[in-house]
């Protein structure tokens, strides 16, 4: 799944190995973010909310993560 985190970057979030890996994107390029650990037992649809509380701190008024359609 796609993110856009405040219209700042992206991410693209993973299931691998029963894990959720987060990748940020850019350039055309994927590099993983070790230090972002979204819990296994989260569902897909809870992403969102969960990537809103880690990068908060990114977030101007009213911003929000949007989920990137394909």
């Amino acid at each position: 799944m796609k993110l856009n985190i405040y219209g700042r970057f992206h991410v693209d979030v993973r299931r691998e190995n029963k894990r959720w890996i987060v990748y940020r994107s850019e350039l055309g390029k994927r590099i993983q973010l070790n230090d972002v650990v979204v819990p296994s037992d989260l569902l897909e649809h809870e992403l969102a909310t969960y990537l809103d509380d880690i990068f908060h701190e990114f977030a101007g008024a009213g911003q929000k993560v949007e989920v990137i359609q394909d």
